[in-house]
C-alpha cells in the first residue's frame, strides 16, 4: 500500500500522517512534528504521531493483530479479545483523529484512511467535521457475518467504518461480506444492488479495489537470464514466517520431503525470512517458540 500511495502523494502533494516509531523520528521533525519527504526532492509532508509503548503494545500488537487480524483471515487461530486492548485501540484512533483535524483545519479536505488499525477513525472525523471527504481501504479480508459477530465491539467497528464516504476492499466477495454483516448487526439501510449503506441519513459507498504488485515486472525479472543462471540446479521455496499461514505444518511436510532419496534432498533449499514484527502477530505466540532447530537434509 505504501508503495502504491507514494507516487500519488508525490504527484498531488498533501500530508501523510503516520506513527513515528523509528529511533531518529523525533530528531528529524520540526516543532509541529512535520518533515518534508522525500529528502532529495520534497513533494509532500509527513506528520508524525507519537504513541506510548503501552499504546503500541495494546493497540497494534493487541487489538489489531491478536483480534482483528486472525478474525478477519479466519485463520483457525483463536482471536484474543482484551478490553484493555480495545480501550487502547480507541485512544489511538482518537489521537490520529486529532492530528488529522489539526492538519485539515477549516479547508475542504480529502482524507484517505488505510487498513484495519483505524476502523473508528472515519466516524470520529465525520462527527468533528462533516465537510471532510473520507475514504478508507481495508487491506485484509472481511469475513462472513457469522464470524464477525463474535467480535465483542462489532457495532462500534461497523459504525466507525460507516463514517466513510467510500469504503474499499480488495475483492467484491469481501464487499458482499461487509454488506451482509452490516445488514445483520446494525440499524441501517443496505442497498445490495448499488452496494451502498445508509445510516443516520449518510451514505457509504462500498467498492472493490484490487491492488497487487507489478506482476509483469516481477514475471520478467523471474524469467531473466541472470535469475535463471543463479537458480540453475536449485529448487528453492521462499516462505514468510507468518503464524496465520500454518508454517508449522509446512515445516513438518518439508522434513518428510528431506527424508526422500539424497539426490532429491540436496537439490532443494528453503529460505524463510522473519520480518521484525511477525513474531508479535496474532494470538498463537506459542507457535513462535516451537521452530527452534533448523530442518536439515539427512
Amino acid at each position: 500500500m505504501a508503495t502504491a500511495l507514494d507516487p500519488i502523494m508525490r504527484a498531488c502533494g498533501g500530508t501523510w500522517i503516520a506513527h513515528g516509531s523509528g529511533d531518529a523520528d523525533r530528531h528529524m521533525v520540526d516543532a509541529h512534528d512535520h518533515i518534508r519527504v522525500p529528502p532529495d526532492s520534497p513533494a509532500y509532508t509527513l506528520r508524525r504521531v507519537w504513541l506510548t509503548k503501552e499504546q503500541e503494545e495494546r493497540y497494534y500488537y493487541g487489538l489489531s493483530n491478536e483480534a482483528l487480524w486472525p478474525l478477519c483471515h479466519i485463520a483457525f487461530t483463536q482471536p484474543v479479545f482484551n478490553p484493555e486492548d480495545w480501550q487502547a485501540y480507541r485512544e489511538v484512533n482518537e489521537l490520529f483523529a486529532k492530528a488529522v483535524l489539526e492538519e485539515a483545519g477549516d479547508r475542504p479536505t480529502f482524507v484517505f484512511v488505510q487498513d484495519y488499525h483505524f476502523a473508528l477513525l472515519p466516524r470520529i472525523l465525520k462527527n468533528a467535521n462533516p465537510q471532510l471527504i473520507v475514504a478508507h481501504f481495508w487491506h485484509i479480508p472481511w469475513p462472513n457475518r457469522e464470524v464477525f459477530r463474535t467480535f465483542p465491539w462489532k457495532e462500534e467497528i461497523l459504525d466507525g467504518l460507516l463514517g466513510n464516504d467510500l469504503l474499499g476492499f480488495h475483492i467484491r466477495y469481501h464487499c458482499q461480506n461487509f454488506l451482509d454483516t452490516v445488514d445483520r448487526a446494525l440499524e441501517a439501510k443496505v442497498d445490495q444492488e448499488r452496494a451502498e449503506i445508509t445510516r443516520g441519513g449518510k451514505v457509504t459507498v462500498v467498492r472493490p479495489f484490487p491492488i497487487s504488485i507489478d506482476f509483469d515486472l516481477h514475471e520478467a525479472t523471474a524469467q531473466s537470464r541472470q535469475v535463471n543462471a543463479f537458480l540453475d540446479g536449485w529448487r528453492i521455496k521462499l516462505d514468510l514466517n507468518d503464524p496465520t499461514r500454518r508454517h508449522r505444518h509446512r515445516s513438518h511436510r518439508l522434513h518428510k520431503g528431506y527424508s526422500q532419496p539424497p539426490a532429491c534432498a540436496r537439490s532443494f533449499s528453503r529460505a524463510q525470512p522473519c520480518l521484525p514484527q511477525t513474531p508479535r502477530l496474532c494470538a498463537d505466540r506459542r507457535s513462535q517458540s516451537r521452530p527452534r532447530a533448523p530442518v536439515q537434509a539427512p
